[in-house]
């Protein structure tokens, strides 16, 4: 289990993240959803270790080991993983050498991973992860990598970012073949499609959560009143 037990993180003296509580199971499938401007991305981060981004309280329990204190390096140690929103680049690297990062990973297991997403190892196995890709692409690359790296836990951050409406159903093949790995997923999104995925939901706003539950029952809530709130960051009362 991986679990943020009363959470808040502050930036510049403004309070971000208000007393959060989340929980996290492997072989499940949990989303953080709410508007843009939340802090969705900031509790990935926080989770992920990111630099600048340590709790100003509270602490982050993994499999009964307090890492609140660990940096990135040692989080990923762990098995904790990060889909970035925005997929990088690497100059003079090939798609081959970027998936072999990780350590030394069978051909066949990374011909396995870009066919997931859905892209031809003939094609793509020699081609620079480089601005001659597209956003997509590299996306599509970047989750293929968080595929190999076979994680506890992985947050994906908008994991359809920068990919067409085509390819939603990718991302569920992705989801489902995560679970079955027994990785636990943790979804940052505000789109229904991609929240309905998941077994269970946290809704977010203004840095706290203000509902959860059933996926279903969360993203029809969340569709009834967000959709139709123009006090974001400040929750209309039930």
């Amino acid at each position: 289990m991986l679990a943020l037990n009363n959470i808040r993180y502050a930036k510049n003296s403004k309070e971000i993240i208000k007393d959060i509580t989340l929980q996290f199971e492997e072989s499940q499938v949990t989303s953080i959803i709410g508007n843009n401007g939340v802090g969705k991305s900031t509790i990935a981060y926080i989770i992920m270790g990111l630099e600048d981004y340590k709790p100003t309280s509270g602490n982050i329990i993994l499999n009964g080991e307090d890492i609140t204190n660990l940096g990135v390096t040692e989080r990923a140690k762990r098995g904790i993983s990060l889909l970035w929103q925005e997929p990088t680049r690497f100059e003079g690297l090939t798609v081959e050498n970027y998936l072999s990062l990780g350590g030394r990973i069978n051909k066949d297991k990374i011909n396995e991973a870009l066919e997931l997403v859905r892209l031809n190892p003939k094609v793509y196995l020699q081609r620079y992860v480089d601005k001659k890709l597209s956003g997509g692409e590299r996306k599509r690359i970047e989750i293929a990598s968080c595929v190999l790296l076979k994680p506890k836990f992985l947050i994906m951050d908008e994991p359809d970012s920068g990919i067409d409406i085509m390819s939603l159903d990718m991302i569920n093949d992705i989801i489902v073949y995560l679970k079955l790995q027994r990785t636990g997923v943790i979804i940052i999104t505000h789109r229904e499609e991609i929240a309905r995925k998941s077994d269970y939901s946290y809704l977010i706003c203004d840095g706290r959560i203000i509902k959860k539950g059933l996926c279903n029952e969360i993203v029809n809530y969340y569709k009834a009143t967000c959709d139709v709130c123009d006090t974001i960051n400040a929750p209309k009362e039930e």
